[in-house]
């Protein structure tokens, strides 16, 4: 079987819309970062990795510890929207697994 090096249209348009969005997801993450620094919290962590998924950004205000998932739409509804169900149970056990890590565990 040959094999071909020059990817199809579709494919080439799949991997083109991928980029763009990873491009503009990375964008308002960081956008959403500057809102929050701008305010005098301290982005401590992004794209925080734990076995059981990933935080966006994760920032400190004193003894407060800010988790933020970044959700790129027109409204914040529409993007709260986007949000399933699945996602917000993988997002607190993330937020667990950081926080067993901190010094004072859940006693932050």
């Amino acid at each position: 079987m040959p094999f071909d090096l020059v990817a199809s249209p579709a494919r080439q348009t799949r991997k083109a819309r991928g980029l763009t969005n990873y491009l503009a997801g990375h964008a308002a993450e960081a956008s959403v970062a500057r809102h929050y620094e701008d305010r005098g919290v301290i982005i401590c962590a992004r794209n925080w990795r734990g076995i059981s998924g990933e935080i966006d950004l994760i920032g400190r205000d004193g003894d407060v510890v800010i988790f933020v998932e970044v959700k790129q739409s027109r409204t914040h509804d529409l993007a709260a929207s986007h949000i399933s169900d699945a996602q917000i149970r993988r997002i607190f056990a993330t937020v667990d697994e950081f926080v067993a890590g901190e010094p004072g565990g859940l006693l932050l």
